[in-house]
């Protein structure tokens, strides 16, 4: 529909001018947020960033939104709208000036930023396997389209890798070195290969639960493929699975362990600490749990904070975009192909070991 036609009369003659459309409508809208919603347009996927020690996770996701919102706010914003407007002012070269009304184009300011405030004030984001507030490393997060695929990486069950290192000679409250202390022991008695040994009947335990829990059917030939290429996972929830563990570094009373597990809690690890003490005949505390991995993300996809902004996390997400794609395909569609029970089999909660020598009974993500 044409503008509407304003007809006014001055002076000697007669000016007629067209009225520009609304500043407030959805088109100007639109364009006063361009730039906003191309950075946008680039934000849907899954990233990871490096949670550092002493941080909740809800304050690496904030922090991370707020770095977002900064980024996407800040791009140019197109040039104003021009809306007629008749300005009195003085006409004449004579001492003496006449004040007439002179039709005069101004730009409006009602998009403006400092009018309207920021095109965009909030931006939802997911969060993967969380990290409680002593642990550190890897943590997911997906935005956009990426909330979505973070319930697919649930489900496919993956693995990630942890550095835990462990104590020896003391015992606390919460498993923690900094917790109460409850117990000094001795650990001259406690060699390498004595722990060697502990880890490899974890492992073995573990891997044992792993093939009840995962309902397969080990008779079949594909079966046996996902066995040895370690693709065995668990149907439902389950307790901690220990899929791997060893010992990188040990130094006494220090040692450095190497986990890859799946469902299971920080806490649960500071426990397999503590538990890993009692059967050397002594005692343990963990000093530090840090993610290396979580399923396909590694320490070397994880931005530190110094590179939490617009422009590094859409690289990021472009970058890990067709792994992503590929690494769930793979998983989830393994799972559609096997020949697994379709029974419920053993209940996750079932009573199971308490020792450091078997699965946990409580199941963590």
């Amino acid at each position: 529909m044409a503008a509407p036609m304003v007809r006014t009369t001055f002076g000697r003659g007669t000016v007629r001018h067209f009225r520009s459309g609304a500043a407030t409508s959805p088109a100007g809208a639109a364009r006063a947020s361009g730039m906003g919603s191309r950075g946008l347009a680039r934000l849907h996927g899954l990233f990871a960033v490096y949670k550092p020690p002493g941080l909740k996770w809800k304050h690496v996701r904030d922090t991370v939104e707020l770095q977002l919102l900064k980024g996407v706010n800040a791009g140019k914003a197109p040039a104003p709208e021009q809306r007629v407007r008749f300005l009195l002012g003085p006409v004449g070269d004579g001492e003496e000036k006449a004040l007439t009304l002179t039709a005069t184009s101004v730009p409006t300011l009602t998009n403006h930023p400092l009018v309207c405030g920021p095109a965009f004030t909030s931006l939802k984001i997911g969060v993967g396997h969380r990290l409680d507030a002593q642990a550190s490393g890897v943590l997911v997060l997906g935005v956009g389209h990426g909330r979505r695929l973070l319930t697919s990486m649930y489900n496919a069950h993956l693995t990630k890798d942890y550095t835990v290192r462990g104590l020896l000679g003391k015992a606390t409250d919460d498993f923690c070195d900094e917790g109460r202390l409850v117990e000094k022991s001795t650990y001259d008695h406690v060699t390498r290969e004595k722990l060697d040994r502990i880890l490899a009947l974890i492992q073995g335990s573990h891997q044992k639960a792993l093939v009840m829990y995962s309902n397969l059917d080990l008779q079949t030939q594909e079966a046996y493929e996902m066995a040895v290429r370690g693709l065995i996972r668990p149907m439902n929830k389950s307790p901690m699975l220990v899929t791997a563990i060893q010992c990188i570094h040990f130094a006494p009373p220090e040692f450095l362990i190497q986990v890859q597990c799946m469902h299971e809690t920080q806490k649960q690890l500071r426990r397999l600490v503590h538990e890993i003490g009692l059967e050397l005949k002594t005692t343990a505390v963990c000093s530090q749990v840090r993610r290396t991995r979580d399923g396909f993300f590694t320490l070397d996809d994880a931005l530190l904070r110094t590179h939490w902004d617009l422009h590094s996390i859409q690289d990021a997400i472009q970058a890990a975009a067709p792994r992503v794609a590929a690494e769930l395909e793979k998983s989830l569609g393994l799972g559609l192909g096997t020949q697994q029970l379709q029974g419920p089999g053993r209940p996750w909660d079932s009573r199971e070991p308490s020792s450091a020598l078997g699965p946990e009974s409580c199941a963590g993500h």
